[in-house]
């Protein structure tokens, strides 16, 4: 039955709106902040999207909650989306956004940890359990599938037991960034896990495993921003593309969450009016570390032309992710907004930026 599954999902790909080959055009490709030139750099890109870390559907896991699926196919698509969103924000926090991944190299003990936060197993922190089990505290039963604003509250108080990676998330509410309210919650010290919603849903060895061995430094806390938006009703309004083209231009930039109903997809650019994105829509079986914690990473990236889709295709429900290391990031960010007139997506309140007195 799994694989009769397996077949008639990876058709489901194959049916949809995309062009895997890259037409000869002048027209510069966008990834997550960086400019690619086909013409010029085709492997570069390639590259570059194939660093970006890819999660897909698995099957053979241990049951979520003990009694629940052994699988997320046909469920869990936005959550894998979730996953790579913030594997991506991680990878800029610990490797920086140039790091690059290549087949059979060894590659740091920061990118074996980041890749084990992920793993399919109840005690890591960002699994496909967490997520879903900490989904229940919003409304949604495990095994039932997610949305872009769902995922983001959800990686929201996860955040909130992981030490290690220091992260301050935060989720927009209609379309409004606080910039006075982000910047006390990257300044402040950490909240204590024990307030955050459905803590008891959290294995403990998960949290153990995510200790700081640093301990908490003084400063900004990393910022992960995510923005739900509703770009139109039932179908994507036109005024809303430029702008959300630009997003995907700005150095902060994670991509964004979204796709068609019932089938999500992690979009990280765009050449002119196609996004590009990488599919969760393939079940691979589990995969777990080895005994020295190092992670069998081939089934961890797309090695394959990536999927293209028309951006008038896209649902009007996303939700756009950026990324600030540090307090400058952020009010590059908030520039950005302002010059490249995208507070037709982004509303913001402007306040004192000296905080810390």
């Amino acid at each position: 039955m799994e694989s009769v599954l397996s077949r008639y999902e990876n058709q489901i790909t194959l049916l949809s709106d995309y062009l895997e080959e890259f037409p000869e055009t002048d027209e510069p490709v966008w990834i997550l902040g960086r400019q690619h030139h086909l013409k010029a750099d085709k492997s570069k890109l390639l590259l570059d999207i194939s660093a970006r870390l890819w999660f897909t559907y698995r099957r053979k896991f241990s049951p979520i909650g003990g009694t629940g699926p052994s699988s997320d196919a046909g469920w869990g698509c936005m959550l894998r989306c979730g996953q790579m969103m913030l594997a991506q924000a991680l990878i800029c926090r610990h490797l920086g956004r140039d790091w690059q991944w290549e087949k059979h190299k060894k590659q740091p003990e920061e990118y074996h940890r980041i890749l084990r936060c992920f793993l399919d197993r109840k005690d890591c922190c960002y699994s496909i359990h967490q997520m879903a089990q900490m989904g229940v505290g919003e409304g949604k039963s495990i095994g039932e599938w997610f949305g872009p604003n769902t995922v983001a509250q959800v990686l929201k108080k996860l955040a909130l037991f992981d030490e290690w990676n220091s992260l301050a998330v935060y989720v927009s509410m209609d379309n409004t960034v606080v910039i006075e309210d982000i910047k006390k919650m990257c300044w402040c010290p950490p909240q204590s896990s024990s307030a955050a919603h459905g803590s008891t849903h959290l294995h403990r060895s998960a949290l153990g495993r995510n200790k700081n061995t640093v301990g908490f430094c003084a400063g900004w806390k990393p910022l992960l921003l995510i923005i739900p938006l509703r770009l139109g009703i039932n179908h994507i309004n036109p005024v809303y593309i430029d702008a959300f083209k630009e997003c995907f231009k700005m150095p902060q930039s994670l991509g964004a969450l979204g796709g068609k109903p019932n089938n999500a997809y992690y979009f990280i650019g765009f050449l002119g009016n196609e996004l590009i994105y990488l599919d969760p829509h393939t079940t691979q079986s589990f995969v777990d570390s080895e005994e020295n914690g190092t992670v069998d990473d081939q089934s961890f990236h797309c090695q394959q032309a990536p999927h293209r889709m028309k951006i008038m295709n896209l649902d009007p429900s996303v939700a756009l992710g950026f990324f600030c290391k540090e307090e400058c990031d952020f009010d590059n960010w908030c520039s950005l907004v302002q010059k490249n007139s995208l507070n037709l997506l982004i509303s913001y309140l402007n306040w004192k930026k000296n905080l810390r007195s």
